[in-house]
């Protein structure tokens, strides 16, 4: 049981100079004895508006170094604070407030909204158990309007889907990450690094880009880059729904659409999915 979507906002100042996390908490206990289910004995029960004032308390003294340090901080109180908890998980996620800039020049206390993907973080710890701590973005809406293809697919008498070699992939990106055991991090400096690795993998090459033969080749890209490149990752889940876009017929109003106006299909859509991990983390 738990708290779900804990809201709040935490302003830091240095001088002039302001800072903000806006985020949401979600904070799951699981308790050594199961007696408020079963007899209805609520001794036990820590109530869920304690558990809410708990998080902003931590929230106010230790204020957010970074997300996976926050959810951290939570399931460490609630492991040393009290011996009836047998099992914390803590979720959080950030609003996307980007500081705001006029002529390149970072303004001291004005912040804009950018929905440019979600950042999220997961930590959870078993009573004599190690700490995990997962991490991701959601959200995250890409686009490239050619070098994509899905072509030599199977067919039979159902198939009424052409081949195509030359169409916009236009997706909407998941992707959860896992640390294993909780170490010294630098969670800021990774998740960057992560997120430039999808969007490396996705569009390819500034000037010429780099061709994607299906959505799944795509995804598993990503995921292949990321573990690559950073060493802290150690298992990687994408999923990536698809957003289809069909060229208009202006026949009848006298014009030829050279795949210049395009309507997106809503629904149904499609969706691909991989997790992938080092192979001495699923033999450990």
């Amino acid at each position: 049981y738990g708290k779900n979507t804990i809201k709040f906002l935490r302003l830091h100042k240095e001088g002039k100079k302001h800072f903000v996390k806006e985020v949401e908490v979600c904070a799951h206990l699981r308790l050594t004895s199961p007696q408020e289910y079963l007899e209805g004995n609520n001794s036990l029960v820590i109530p869920t508006d304690t558990i809410k004032n708990i998080v902003l308390v931590l929230a106010k003294k230790n204020g957010i170094p970074s997300l996976e340090q926050f959810a951290i901080d939570i399931c460490n109180h609630f492991m040393t604070t009290f011996c009836q908890v047998a099992y914390v998980k803590a979720y959080v996620q950030e609003v996307p407030w980007q500081r705001l800039h006029e002529d390149g020049v970072p303004h001291v206390h004005s912040f804009i909204c950018v929905p440019d993907g979600i950042r999220f973080c997961e930590a959870e710890q078993c009573r004599n158990g190690p700490l995990l701590v997962f991490a991701g973005i959601k959200d995250l809406k890409l686009m490239k309007t050619t070098q994509s293809g899905f072509e030599g697919f199977y067919k039979n008498e159902h198939t009424t889907l052409p081949e195509r070699h030359d169409r916009i992939l236009c997706g909407e990106l998941f992707c959860k990450w896992s640390y294993g055991e909780c170490k010294d991090f630098d969670f800021d400096c990774i998740w960057y690094k992560i997120r430039e690795c999808i969007l490396e993998a996705f569009a390819g090459p500034p000037d010429c880009g780099e061709y994607s033969p299906s959505y799944q080749k795509t995804v598993n890209c990503i995921q292949m880059l990321v573990l690559s490149r950073v060493s802290q990752v150690q298992v990687i889940e994408v999923v990536l729904n698809n957003t289809f876009y069909n060229v208009v017929d202006m026949k009848n109003l006298g014009l030829t659409n050279d795949k210049e106006v395009l309507v997106p299909v809503e629904a149904p859509y499609g969706s691909c999915a991989c997790t992938l991990g080092r192979k001495k983390f699923f033999e450990a």
